[in-house]
């Protein structure tokens, strides 16, 4: 399903000074897999990501997801490849503290003018399966930490996508919580999505439903 082929990506910090982030790495990840990329900042996790979801593009190789060359595609078709087949569920969520609930969650939807009814019936869908129905109208920033988190991933379904990205999703988490988005992760799993956590919590390296970790370091795969 996904295929990173030779991907080496530089990032230019001057005229004089160009940065490795990843160094010509070759990964396959099937439909349906979840697969763990562990290492310490700087080890090029986050890259990797950000090249599957074509935000960025790679400097050497090439990035195939369905049969699709995303790392050649023109920006407005990445965009468009992003919207309708990448559910993201970021570190720091991401979301818009001065909306509510719903309206955070039905943010991408907008491109894709649905009439009122079948929003709403997607909206509810999500808002349902992640428990956050009844924090609605609520403006986000006068939610808890884990009820944020709740309408982060809520969000990141509602198109439901093929394919999950998470960085560091528990970063900002205690224990309690932490353990709650991996009971997520796990029925996200069961429901046939393919995803890719970049983290090094330990907490994800003992989880039986984890179909492979991927230790990198220096922007190379090293097991």
């Amino acid at each position: 399903m996904i295929e990173l082929k030779n991907i080496t990506k530089d990032f230019e910090v001057n005229k004089n000074n160009t940065v490795r982030a990843v160094n010509n790495i070759n990964l396959s990840i099937k439909e349906g897999e979840l697969i763990v990329l562990k290492g310490a900042s700087g080890s090029g996790k986050s890259t990797i990501l950000s090249l599957i979801a074509s935000l960025s593009k790679p400097t050497k190789g090439e990035v195939i997801v369905n049969n699709k060359r995303v790392s050649k595609l023109p920006d407005n078709f990445a965009s468009m490849y992003r919207r309708e087949e990448i559910g993201f569920i970021f570190q720091k969520y991401n979301l818009i503290p001065t909306l509510s609930v719903k309206e955070n969650i039905l943010l991408p939807l907008i491109p894709k003018n649905l009439c009122e009814e079948e929003a709403s019936k997607l909206l509810h869908s999500v808002m349902k399966k992640f428990k956050i129905e009844h924090k609605s109208d609520a403006m986000v920033k006068n939610l808890s930490g884990g009820e944020q988190q709740r309408v982060a991933i809520a969000r990141s379904q509602i198109n439901n996508p093929k394919i999950i990205i998470a960085d560091e999703p528990t970063a900002n988490l205690d224990k309690e919580l932490s353990e709650h988005f991996i009971t997520i992760l796990k029925e996200l799993k069961s429901s046939d999505k393919t995803i890719i956590v970049a983290t090094h919590d330990p907490l994800f390296f003992e989880l039986d439903f984890v179909d492979r970790i991927i230790e990198l370091a220096n922007g190379e795969i090293i097991k």
